[in-house]
């Protein structure tokens, strides 16, 4: 994990030193158990310093720490392979996907629940490929065919985690100019409607719009997501895309605004229920 991201090297610090603490070690007898200096425990424990998915085993079995889903969360934080031994898929595509778009994705994966609002388009892990191939030539205007292909292939792998075993739970609420916009022209848009209905179905999925009507609302600043994680929620983050990179923030006090921000918009958009008579009603006008 030595070029992950900050916020992960924060995170799975913070994480190591309460396990640590649960263990009842201090940090320098938790390195000699380890066979470390006590500074390297310190410096991976404030983040400091990243930390080999091997370096993280040895700490989680001198801790006492079977638990196979946190085990695995805390892997892939550190940049591991999964349980059998093989490259997470997207590492495949290692030369078309920005390192702030792998690491995206790689909380995705391990993330148990994630709630987003959407402002101009389709979540992508709702979106249909000619949809996401519309979204994707405009957002990368000028590469080449075999990039685009790429990126769009991404794009619907992610979805697999809406059908995994458990899935993850997306909580969506969708500004109603997501609906509005058309995007590939009208048959794709009429297309992408539909599945946003068929998948606002899926017990997993809770779909909101947020009508014109509602006026001004807090979500108005922008699109944001936020990933809970199994086991603990000290690696909760919020995830804010900027034009060439991704804002991570993991503070407390930003968790706590963003979800609240978050259940004040459900609260003003409309049910679920009623979202998909709404959406019905969008894709019979179009």
């Amino acid at each position: 994990m030595q070029n992950g991201p900050a916020v992960r090297r924060r995170k799975l610090g913070a994480e190591l030193r309460t396990l640590r603490t649960g263990a009842g070690l201090t940090s320098g007898e938790a390195a000699r158990l380890v066979g470390w200096h006590q500074s390297k425990v310190s410096r991976i424990e404030t983040g400091a310093s990243g930390v080999k998915p091997a370096d993280v085993r040895l700490l989680l079995d001198a801790y006492g720490v079977v638990e196979g889903q946190l085990r695995e969360l805390l892997m892939v934080l550190a940049g591991s392979e999964d349980t059998a031994g093989r490259h997470h898929w997207w590492h495949a595509y290692r030369g078309v996907l920005p390192p702030a778009y792998r690491d995206f994705i790689s909380l995705e994966s391990q993330a148990s629940a994630m709630r987003t609002l959407e402002t101009s388009v389709v979540p992508g892990l709702l979106q249909t490929q000619e949809y996401a191939r519309a979204v994707t030539r405009a957002a990368v205007d000028g590469r080449a065919d075999e990039a685009l292909d790429a990126l769009v292939e991404v794009r619907l792998a992610r979805q697999d985690v809406l059908h995994n075993d458990p899935p993850l739970k997306l909580s969506a609420v969708l500004d109603e100019a997501v609906l509005r916009r058309e995007v590939g022209g009208p048959g794709v848009m009429a297309r992408q409607l539909a599945r946003l209905v068929e998948a606002a179905r899926l017990p997993q999925v809770r779909l909101q719009v947020l009508p014109f009507a509602a006026g001004a609302h807090i979500g108005i600043t922008g699109p944001f997501v936020i990933f809970s994680f199994p086991s603990t929620s000290d690696l909760d983050v919020v995830v804010i895309d900027q034009l060439t990179s991704s804002l991570y923030l993991e503070r407390k006090e930003d968790l706590q605004a963003y979800t609240e921000a978050f259940d004040t918009l459900r609260i003003h958009a409309l049910s679920p229920e009623d979202s998909l008579d709404y959406i019905a009603v969008i894709a019979d006008g179009a």
